[in-house]
């Protein structure tokens, strides 16, 4: 049972704060919902009864929130070449609501933009998942929206500098460095 003032992750939409709980009359059915204010302002109704089933919990706690940007300062994951299977994994990611992880789908999807760029509809993931990221960090830490995006961009951006050195050094020497194009020109 949440309470008035309550800051919690509403799954898919990100981290709000619990504005007031009203009992409604939808469809003749009383209910009590809890009125959650999510950024934007945009507010959201949530039958009590079926918060904690949908997944709705309590916002990370500061020390849980250093444990996910170190999910955003390591190295991506494996993800599926088929891009269906992979925007399918990452939509249950998504789903489950963890903080864990919607750091790794940002992760993830940030460097295959940064290396190959990616579909729309994976933009769009990244974009939803970094806003419920941002959203959930900036009451974590008790910050503002645009310093945690600038955190979160600043983590990655290293990160992926990062990663990239590790994965040149990874090329093995006996692999081919030298192209010879159509025309007969020798190129680097």
């Amino acid at each position: 049972m949440f309470n008035v003032g309550d800051n919690v992750v509403y799954p898919m939409h990100g981290a709000g704060t619990i504005e007031g709980i009203e009992e409604k009359d939808i469809l003749g059915e009383k209910q009590s919902y809890y009125i959650i204010k999510m950024p934007g302002e945009v507010k959201v109704m949530v039958p009590t009864s079926k918060a904690e089933g949908i997944g709705v919990r309590d916002i990370i706690d500061k020390e849980t929130a250093g444990k996910v940007f170190k999910v955003l300062e390591t190295t991506s994951t494996e993800m599926s070449m088929n891009w269906n299977k992979r925007y399918r994994d990452n939509m249950d990611k998504m789903k489950s609501g963890d903080a864990y992880e919607i750091a790794d789908v940002v992760r993830n999807l940030s460097f295959k933009q940064k290396e190959k760029g990616l579909s729309t509809g994976e933009k769009k993931m990244l974009l939803n998942a970094k806003q419920i990221l941002v959203s959930e960090l900036t009451l974590a830490e008790n910050s503002d929206k645009e310093k945690m995006e600038e955190i979160i961009n600043d983590t990655i951006n290293t990160s992926y500098t990062e990663y990239s050195k590790t994965i040149t050094k990874e090329v093995p020497d006996n692999i081919v460095k030298k192209f010879i194009s159509f025309n007969g020109v020798d190129e680097m």
